[in-house]
């Protein structure tokens, strides 16, 4: 299983991006999806993760109502829409898939076998 992130740059606080995986080697269907950030000098965190059928979503809480995670299973794809970014959403930003996640593990990076290189993200003020 690969997975290829795309989608970071550079933007203005109050600007927004879309950020995508691609996931190549394996169906998207039976995948737990999340993206991971890591800002400079701090660890990796947990940003947003969606179940296999889309039905369950999560969020960390400083993102909520202002990132959109979702998945296409037909493309194999799954995105992060991000609006009224912000400086403190500064990171890189990582795709991460696994199929033996539980709800308990769900937001732990641990778990989570398969991770895209990370695309960068800076929010200027």
């Amino acid at each position: 299983v690969q997975l290829q992130a795309s989608g970071g740059g550079l933007v203005q606080a109050g600007g927004f991006l879309r950020l995508s995986c691609v996931i190549s080697g394996q169906t998207l269907r039976s995948y737990v999806v999340n993206w991971f950030r890591q800002a400079p000098g701090k660890e990796r965190e947990f940003a947003a993760g969606i179940w296999r059928n889309s039905g369950y979503t999560s969020y960390e809480d400083s993102v909520k109502g202002r990132f959109t995670i979702s998945r296409d299973n037909a493309k194999n794809t799954m995105y992060l829409q991000k609006n009224s970014l912000k400086p403190e959403d500064t990171a890189v930003y990582y795709c991460a898939a696994d199929r033996n996640i539980i709800y308990s593990s769900m937001r732990h990076s641990r778990a989570y076998d398969y991770w895209g290189q990370g695309t960068p993200v800076t929010v200027s003020s």
